[in-house]
C-alpha cells in the first residue's frame, strides 16, 4: 500500500508517472478495493496539493529556464480558471491540464480549503472509476 500511496503521489506532482498500473495490478493482487481507493486518492490528492503549494510560489520564479510549466500552459489554466472559477479543479485528475490547473489555483490564492475539497472529489471520483472498470474488464484477466 505505501508503494501505491508513493506512486499516486508522485504521479499528482509535476513529475512524470502513472498510478493506474500500479492500482491495477494491486487490485489484481487482491487488495481490498476500499483500501486501494482511500490510499490512492490520498496520495493523489496530497500531491496536488504540493502542486498548490507550488503555484502560491511559482510567480517570483516563472521565468526562470528551468521552471516546471510552460508560460502557454500556466496561462491557459489561469485564464480557464478565471473562466469556470475553483470548479476547474473538477478536472484536477486529467492528464497534463490538471497539473497546470492545480497551480494555476495556487498561483491565484484559492482558499486551501476549497482546493482541498474539489481535489479529493475528483481524485476520488477518478479511482472509485478506475476501480470499477477494474472490477468490469480486469476481473477474468487476473
Amino acid at each position: 500500500m505505501l508503494s501505491l500511496f508513493l506512486v499516486a503521489l508522485a504521479s499528482a506532482t509535476l513529475l512524470p508517472g502513472g498510478s493506474e498500473v500500479w492500482l491495477a495490478r494491486q487490485w489484481c493482487a487482491g487488495e481490498s478495493s476500499l483500501l486501494l481507493w482511500l490510499v490512492a486518492t490520498a496520495g493523489n490528492s496530497l500531491g496536488s496539493l504540493i502542486n498548490v503549494a507550488l503555484g502560491r510560489y511559482a510567480r517570483r520564479f516563472q521565468q526562470r529556464r528551468w521552471f516546471p510549466v510552460s508560460p502557454g500552459s500556466l496561462l491557459r489554466a489561469e485564464r480557464w480558471y478565471r473562466r469556470f472559477g475553483g470548479w476547474s479543479l473538477l478536472l484536477s485528475w486529467a492528464p497534463v491540464v490538471g497539473d497546470a490547473l492545480v497551480v494555476a489555483a495556487g498561483v491565484l490564492r484559492m482558499a486551501w480549503w476549497r482546493a482541498t475539497l474539489l481535489i479529493v472529489i475528483a481524485k476520488g471520483a477518478r479511482y472509485a472509476l478506475l476501480l470499477a472498470l477494474a472490477q468490469a474488464w480486469l476481473l477474468p484477466l487476473c
